[in-house]
């Protein structure tokens, strides 16, 4: 049987659902229209919510047939008992939220694993269109510096030094072009990161 043809579907989807155990609860942040949920039902068996805070987004996850609740992830997942999921995953949204760090440590108290996926802010197209004294713009990046929700754009060598510096630790990574994997340089000619995280050992679990 052919896998379903699922609408709004990224290549990136497939890199996740890579590192989903068959079966498992899966809470989605930032979900927009519910598509990965569902790619991850079709895919891997998963189960679980999204959470979004846009009124279309919303109603889109409930006509995609996505459990879906509605929150500010600014105002952190107190909501969430610790534990409550295998996986918490925040795809191509972090570099959009304003407190960052408090939503990674949610993220590990409420999920066993967190998967996170952000456009690397180094890769060299990136570099070359700031050399020429423009803010980039590409298919990772695709706001003008006008309109771009992004509030905090960052490399994967500033991801990895804040995972040490916070008590988080990579469990893998997976660095990708055109979606395809880039294993030398990652920095320079990677333009997606992918990153499996949980607590490192002797991390104080943060209370709800």
């Amino acid at each position: 049987m052919s896998a379903p043809v699922l609408p709004n579907w990224r290549p990136d989807f497939e890199a996740i659902a890579h590192w989903v155990a068959p079966g498992a609860r899966v809470l989605d942040l930032g979900c927009g229209d519910g598509t990965l949920l569902r790619f991850l039902k079709e895919r891997r068996g998963a189960t679980g919510y999204g959470v979004d805070i846009s009124d279309d987004n919303v109603l889109a996850c409930v006509k995609n047939g996505v459990n879906v609740i509605q929150s500010d992830l600014e105002a952190g997942l107190s909501g969430f008992e610790s534990g409550s999921f295998d996986y918490v995953i925040l795809s191509q949204t972090l570099q959009a939220t304003m407190h960052t760090e408090r939503l990674l440590k949610d993220i590990l108290r409420v999920g066993r694993e967190g998967i996170v996926s952000f456009p690397n802010f180094g890769y060299w197209r990136v570099r070359m269109q700031l050399l020429a004294g423009h803010m980039p713009v590409s298919p990772e990046l695709p706001y003008q510096w006008y309109d771009t929700p992004n509030i905090h754009l960052f490399t994967l060598s500033d991801f990895e030094n804040f995972c040490r510096g916070h008590g988080v630790r990579i469990l893998e990574r997976l660095v990708t072009t055109d979606g395809r994997p880039v294993s030398a340089v990652p920095n320079l000619l990677g333009a997606l990161a992918f990153y499996r995280l949980d607590r490192a050992p002797g991390a104080s679990p943060v209370a709800a």
